[in-house]
């Protein structure tokens, strides 16, 4: 302290010590009223907006008397149905649906690219793969491997198939499937196939699920829509592809992957069964880079030919389905409802504020409210003034036009003799 002392003189000390003695003041708010008919309009009208702010929006839209849970346990199951005429052979589910029975996560076959009868042993390179072209044996390089293409090079040089150029010979899966790989039509009668897609959810914090009725017979026959079937979780390929804004020819071409977003909006208060999905689907791989962009995989079929290991290999281009489940599902709490309630009651103070703010600021006479507003009263003073109390004047105060009186309490109506 003494260090302190000699650091700070001793007015500072004084002012600090009045700074942190009025820390601890309690400020209490006085009540006027202000017959001003503008500023009550406005007072007025603030509270209607914030009354309906809270009862429209709080706690009818967004329900805010409701405890809530956003995180579901949720399981998909999902199965291809369908039967197409391709060629002389008919497709069936476990022909063109990868996996036959899926999660959630399914795919179908629309379009393929089959390379028959390959064999293991040496042949030429595609030439489209980097430093496969080549002259003579020393531009191809014994036992290198390239990545992006097909197998491990031999050191020699030879044509090409059919062609006249040459390109290295290279240890692989022959003929490789750039060169001999035949282009199937597209299985257009995929439009019509459907996808059925069973969701099942529970909210663990309220002990409820969904789905609890038994509707084998109804989803045999139905088909989804949104207005008159929000219960069938049976799909056709060309709705899905048409709500993701897909042209379902071009996804026969490049393939393509959609989402399956699956949107559970459940109010526990009322039936269990007004609890019913949403469903929307989009586009997500990116269409832009199309390098990158479609679905595709392979896929191959193994067979033993004259004694030797064959196989056909399949490239096959379709629609992947990603099925992604949301939930959301409230029900009354008090404690949510109660604290709604007082942040509601608080709110209304917001009015007072903003028409204290216009009435200090914009309003004539505004000093005149400024001064009857704000009193002090001084019961212990530590700053070196003697003890006094700061009192309302008895007297009117005398304004360009009139009087504002004093009802000697700290109630004051400030009607009489201001003009506003």
């Amino acid at each position: 302290f003494i260090l302190f002392y000699f650091i700070l003189p001793p007015t500072s000390l004084l002012v600090c010590g009045c700074y942190f003695l009025g820390f601890w003041d309690y400020e209490t708010p006085k009540v006027m009223v202000v017959k001003n008919r503008t500023l009550g309009v406005i007072y007025r009208a603030v509270q209607f907006l914030v009354i309906t702010y809270f009862i429209w929006y709080v706690f009818i839209s967004q329900k805010a008397y409701q405890d809530s849970e956003t995180r579901p346990e949720s399981s998909v199951y999902t199965r291809m149905k369908g039967t197409a005429v391709h060629g002389d052979h008919i497709l069936d589910t476990v022909e063109y649906a990868r996996p036959s029975e899926g999660g959630d996560v399914i795919s179908t076959i629309l379009r393929r690219e089959v390379t028959y009868d390959q064999m293991q042993g040496t042949c030429a390179e595609h030439y489209l793969v980097e430093n496969a072209n080549c002259t003579t044996d020393s531009d191809c390089v014994e036992g290198e491997v390239n990545f992006d293409g097909h197998g491990r090079k031999t050191g020699r040089c030879v044509q090409y198939y059919n062609y006249t150029f040459k390109t290295c010979e290279v240890q692989t899966w022959c003929p490789v499937e750039e060169h001999a790989a035949v282009r199937e039509p597209a299985l257009v009668e995929a439009i019509n196939f459907t996808v059925f897609i069973r969701n099942s959810i529970h909210f663990p914090k309220f002990k409820d699920a969904s789905n609890k009725r038994d509707m084998h017979k109804y989803l045999n026959k139905c088909h989804y829509d949104e207005e008159n079937e929000p219960y069938c979780p049976n799909f056709r390929l060309g709705y899905i592809a048409n709500q993701a804004r897909e042209n379902f020819n071009e996804l026969c071409r490049t393939g393509g992957v959609i989402g399956v977003f699956i949107n559970w909006k459940c109010d526990l208060d009322v039936d269990p069964s007004r609890c019913k999905p949403t469903y929307a689907f989009r586009r997500l791989d990116v269409r832009k880079d199309q390098a990158n962009s479609g679905y595709y995989y392979r896929f191959a079929k193994y067979y033993n030919k004259d004694g030797v290991e064959s196989r056909t290999l399949i490239k096959a281009f379709g629609i992947r389905l990603d099925v992604i489940v949301h939930g959301h599902a409230g029900k009354f709490s008090p404690i949510p409802t109660i604290i709604s309630t007082v942040t509601a009651m608080t709110s209304v103070g917001i009015c007072t504020i903003i028409c204290d703010w216009i009435m200090l600021t914009f309003i004539d006479k505004n000093e005149v409210y400024s001064e009857r507003k704000f009193d002090e009263v001084i019961w212990f003073n530590f700053c070196g003034n003697p003890p006094q109390v700061v009192k309302e004047p008895t007297e009117p105060i005398p304004t360009e036009f009139g009087y504002i009186k004093n009802y000697g309490s700290n109630h004051s109506d400030l009607s009489d003799g201001v003009p506003l």
